[in-house]
């Protein structure tokens, strides 16, 4: 296996300091520049022996490219606190501390608006935000899975839930499924697909034709919700949810 080289340093898109891993691995024919989920901080993959001028040029040329699409990203690091909007199901809602030290956090409309109030330290509205959406996700994707996997006459093991930003949901050869608490931010069908994708995988460990069509007769919604993950998916991960 090609061993990799790691560097880490910072580079400067107008006027924003963003992290940029610098790696260089005999496996790569060429540069490969990309920001990874959340738009925290760039990559990029050298093949080996690449003079530095031709490093930054090719940082140069892309620098428009970068300043656009970092656009998309939360300059202030994201960091969700009082008056945060943060989707819930697809819907923007706007985070209030009720001024309360105990109570549930719990979305409400008030006033034509749409909010997640939450009680408790100030300090801690981040992570009881974080607890309310893992609470929302372990509740919607599990009834979707259920509904999934008794459609396709298969039955899994657990489903378990963490902060990954690789990929939303896994499928263990056990039949454990593995998701993303964060899709609990997303609209109903990326949800509903999530489950469908993950449930699929108990009939078909690949991503083959067999794969998509049964993926797609469980989820008809399967090339729309695929598209808004891809549009709009690492958005999700620009948000914290640390104490501040």
């Amino acid at each position: 296996m090609a061993k990799a080289q790691d560097k880490t340093q910072a580079l400067s898109v107008n006027g924003r300091e963003v992290p940029l891993t610098v790696r260089t691995s005999r496996r790569a024919r060429r540069m490969t520049l990309k920001i990874e989920p959340g738009g925290y901080a760039l990559s990029l993959t050298l093949p080996p022996g690449l003079p530095r001028r031709e490093v930054e040029a090719f940082l140069t040329r892309h620098h428009d490219w970068l300043a656009e699409r970092l656009k998309r990203f939360p300059g202030d690091g994201g960091v969700v606190g009082e008056g945060s909007i943060v989707p819930i199901g697809g819907e923007r809602h706007r985070v209030c501390h009720s001024g309360r030290l105990r109570g549930l956090t719990e979305a409400v409309s008030e006033g034509g608006e749409r909010l997640l109030r939450v009680s408790g330290p100030k300090e801690a509205i981040g992570r009881r935000v974080a607890d309310y959406l893992k609470k929302q996700a372990r509740h919607e994707i599990t009834e979707r899975v259920k509904v999934h996997a008794a459609a396709s006459g298969k039955r899994f093991a657990t489903i378990s839930f963490k902060d990954t930003r690789s990929r939303w949901g896994s499928c263990s050869a056990r039949g454990n499924l593995n998701f993303s608490w964060r899709i609990a931010m997303a609209p109903p069908h990326v949800i509903d697909y999530l489950a469908a994708h993950e449930v699929a995988h108990l009939t078909e460990m690949n991503h083959g034709p067999r794969f998509w069509a049964l993926c797609e007769s469980l989820c008809p919604d399967t090339a729309s919700a695929r598209a808004w993950l891809k549009e709009r998916g690492t958005l999700l991960h620009a948000l914290r949810f640390e104490a501040q």
